[in-house]
């Protein structure tokens, strides 16, 4: 496994517990730099000599030193001295929205509390609001934000969750029995976050005694903490996350600790491995309606096929009838008189009313990225090795959006910086051939909906993504109003990551999307769908909304390193739930067309 991530990991913990114990800023923003360039290195870190570790953005020659120690022994004795120091509640309590490295310190060294548990008894008897910085409103905040990271802790991100299940798909494909792997469940149904991962494995025609032997393959996965359930063609084992499992990889827990999942395996026949895709994949209330249409027609579905009802009793599997479909799931959908319709579109929400086609968009469709990020800002690419990574990845336009002046903490750019970047972008078009480099900026919605940047300079702009960062947790009528304000801006192309939640962390603003998505459609904005599986955001419900009601979507991977243009498949899937197609996605239009849209902004 690659020494990056566990390195950018490690190093980021340690900018964080350099912060609540008050260090210089200095020694803070250097291992914060530090974390990103080892985040979005392509080359792994492991191999790397002294000389070009010190070549690396950010690496001076103590953080090297550091880098060598961490590769060498696993640790980093500075890392552990400062984890001494800092109680692990303390880090804790900084993953809650509001809780920032000062406001920890606070809590920690004035009020003696270390861990969220304590934070809940001093909120509960009141003894919080006798230290500085905590007032009631401060207070009921942080008190949500508990409520909210409790609700929502045992379910797992979207792309965590693929990571995890990729793991023992790849393990079972290689496996000589298995004819094929895949995930079912809500995993394959792209929604938001993961109770448990179910995955099928079927069998080839000449290994169908081999099931055994498969789920034994799959129980001794490396990673797998426990095995709950052992049977000759199905197994049930629980992964403590860390391992091999990418960014979860452990770097400081100890055994034990940190989130799990239970991992699900059923392993079929061909003959049965339509319908056990079919059943595993769901959504319940999905396979209720298809059971329900099938009894309407004389006949049976369960996971084992679909029959006809001869009115006898016992299933019928276990009498030996022939199915009149099971080997796939396009068979089963046909005979009840159904297009196949797409696992992300299995909800019950009026998809089997839906009889012809279903042509929704594509992973290969989009052919433009949107909203990324240059070490200009926060990301950590040049102009230059943003544009090569988007056209090895076939696209025919990258555009450049580093963030406001406003962002301060992700470097936003004053105005005149932003002039010389916009200038920079130009300059760099005119050396990447095969692709377009547009000037643009993520633009930050102020609280009352204006714009961070005067009209005359987003004049100068290609492309402007106008997106919430602070004060999210406005009222209703409040983000409704600010948000609605931004999207009649005639300068502003997309509505960046509308709602700014991050999934199990804070919840964003709650406007009303009905407004939103009205007004979009009639100042043609597009609504952004950011792919970074933190945000998925335009949610599906909210998108499924904006179809609706006419209008354009955005599929963005707000890239700030190369890694993430990989989350661009969780976007796709989040926007093939809301029933996307390719005509209302921006960034599946040809060049021309979008190029030609974007110019059209502010001059009608």
């Amino acid at each position: 496994m690659s020494l990056n991530q566990p390195l950018a990991d490690i190093l980021a913990r340690m900018a964080k517990m350099l912060d609540v114990l008050g260090e210089d800023t200095f020694k803070v923003n250097a291992h914060t730099r530090a974390a990103r360039t080892f985040e979005g290195l392509t080359d792994d870190a492991a191999a790397m000599p002294r000389e070009q570790l010190l070549s690396l953005q950010g690496v001076g020659p103590k953080l090297a030193d550091k880098v060598i120690e961490f590769r060498t022994t696993g640790r980093i004795a500075e890392h552990d001295e400062l984890a001494s120091r800092v109680p692990p509640g303390v880090m804790d309590m900084m993953e809650l929205p509001g809780v920032g490295p000062k406001t920890a310190r606070v809590l920690w060294q004035e009020g003696s509390i270390s861990d969220i548990p304590g934070l809940e008894r001093a909120i509960a008897d009141g003894s919080i609001l006798s230290l500085p910085r905590m007032g009631e409103k401060f207070v009921t905040k942080i008190k949500e934000s508990i409520a909210f990271r409790r609700a929502n802790s045992q379910r797992l991100w979207l792309g965590r969750a693929d990571e995890v299940a990729s793991v023992f798909i790849e393990r079972l494909r290689a496996h000589p029995a298995v004819r094929d792997a895949v995930a079912a469940g809500s995993l394959r149904r792209g929604r938001d976050t993961i109770g448990d991962l179910d995955i099928l494995a079927c069998l080839r025609e000449s290994h169908l005694a081999d099931a055994a032997r498969v789920a034994e393959c799959f129980r001794t996965t490396p990673g797998v903490a426990s095995v709950p359930v052992s049977g000759e063609n199905r197994a049930s084992v629980r992964v403590a996350l860390g391992h091999d499992f990418g960014r979860w990889s452990r770097t400081h827990a100890a055994e034990g600790d940190g989130p799990s999942i239970q991992v699900d395996l059923r392993v079929t026949p061909p003959a049965t491995w339509g319908s056990m895709l079919l059943y595993f994949t769901g959504s319940k209330e999905h396979n209720i309606r298809l059971r329900e249409r099938a009894i309407a027609r004389g006949m049976t579905l369960s996971e084992w096929g679909l029959f006809k009802d001869d009115g006898q009793p016992g299933a019928p599997h276990t009498r030996g009838c022939t199915p009149v479909a099971a080997d796939t799931e396009e068979a089963i959908y046909h005979a009840l008189d159904l297009p196949f319709i797409p696992p992300e579109a299995r909800e019950d929400r009026g998809e089997l009313d839906h009889l012809g086609p279903w042509r929704l968009i594509e992973l290969p469709d989009i052919r433009a990225e949107l909203h990324a990020h240059t070490r200009a800002s926060d990301g950590v690419l040049t102009i230059l090795e943003l544009a090569q990574d988007a056209k090895r990845r076939g696209f025919h336009t990258i555009a450049v959006t580093d963030h406001s002046q406003s962002s301060a903490q992700a470097g936003g750019l004053k105005p005149d910086r932003l002039r010389q970047h916009i200038a920079d972008v130009r300059e760099a078009n005119g050396q990447v051939s095969g692709i377009t480099i547009l000037a643009g900026s993520e633009v930050d919605i102020l609280s009352d909906g204006s714009l961070d940047y005067d009209d005359d300079l987003l004049r100068e702009l290609d492309v402007v993504v106008a997106s919430p960062h602070a004060a999210l947790s406005q009222d209703p009528a409040t983000a409704t109003a600010r948000l609605l304000r931004a999207i009649s801006h005639p300068l502003v192309h997309i509505l960046g990551h509308p709602t700014g939640r991050l999934i199990n962390r804070r919840p964003g603003l709650s406007p009303d999307i009905g407004a939103l998505v009205a007004s979009a459609r009639a100042h043609h904005v597009a609504l952004e769908i950011n792919a970074h599986w933190m945000r998925l955001d335009l949610r599906d419900t909210h998108v499924r909304a904006a179809i609706d009601a006419g209008c354009l979507i955005a599929i963005d991977c707000d890239v700030h390193e190369p890694a993430d243009f990989d989350n661009l498949a969780f976007g796709v899937s989040t926007a093939r739930r809301g029933l996307v197609t390719p005509e209302r996605c921006i960034n599946a239009w040809p060049a021309e067309r979008l190029h030609a849209w974007l110019r059209a902004k502010g001059r009608t």
